[in-house]
């Protein structure tokens, strides 16, 4: 199989984080009320083991949403950065602000596709669904628009699963090995889980795409079946 042709993409940073828990009981702001997380990464240098499920140094707080073999790293494009700290009126919003293990150059939700394989290092990744934002990264930067805006603007970023362990360490290529779903880039996917929510063809056809992370081909087929049977009917 011949090498798909990208731009040349690098890996610019790598971010890791411990579960550890913020706030107090008797907070009035609601985001400083208690709670634990692994969101806030932060980047480090040298080679960075990784396995199946996690980078060295790294970890999530609830492991029924996040973590886990299909979501054992996140990745995101480092070419959102300026139009986040724009956006924002963040100037000094560092690599890692959104969880992300890895901030890569060169690549984003449009370029990436369902199923890619790439080689960073000795390890070998591949994409398994984008990222749906949760309430944590709004508390995090104390913005409750922020994960509205990810959805609309559809600045995600990607999960990668390990099919094989090793090194890795920033900077260093990002190389592109196999595109099984030239068809599927992560934005695509994000536009039919958020948007075209009502378009039975389209569920279908995402969750059917060969290496769709577990989790989105059944919330896929669910939805598949409440648009066959509409609520109400008899």
């Amino acid at each position: 199989m011949t090498r798909p042709h990208v731009p040349p993409a690098i890996l610019f940073s790598i971010q890791v984080g411990a579960p550890r828990s913020y706030g107090f009981e008797d907070a009035v702001d609601a985001h400083d009320k208690p709670w634990t997380t692994g969101f806030f990464k932060t980047p480090i240098e040298g080679p960075v083991s990784v396995g199946k499920t996690n980078l060295a140094g790294d970890g999530q707080a609830d492991l029924v949403n996040h973590g886990g073999v299909d979501k054992a790293v996140l990745a995101y494009s480092a070419e959102h950065y300026p139009i986040w700290r724009d956006e924002l009126r963040i100037p000094e919003m560092p690599y890692g602000a959104f969880g992300e293990n890895l901030t890569i150059s060169g690549l984003s939700e449009e370029s990436v596709c369902i199923g890619d394989i790439f080689r960073i290092g000795t390890v070998t990744f591949e994409v398994s669904q984008p990222r749906q934002p949760c309430w944590k990264l709004a508390r995090r930067w104390r913005m409750h628009e922020l994960v509205r805006l990810v959805v609309h603007n559809g600045r995600s970023g990607w999960y990668l699963r390990v099919l094989e362990e090793g090194w890795i360490e920033a900077p260093t290529p990002v190389l592109l090995m196999e595109r099984p779903n030239p068809a599927w880039p992560v934005a695509r996917a994000n536009k039919i889980l958020h948007h075209d929510k009502t378009d039975l063809s389209l569920a279908l056809a995402l969750a059917d795409v060969p290496g769709l992370a577990d989790s989105w081909v059944e919330e896929l087929r669910e939805r598949a079946e409440r648009l066959r049977v509409p609520s109400g009917s008899g």
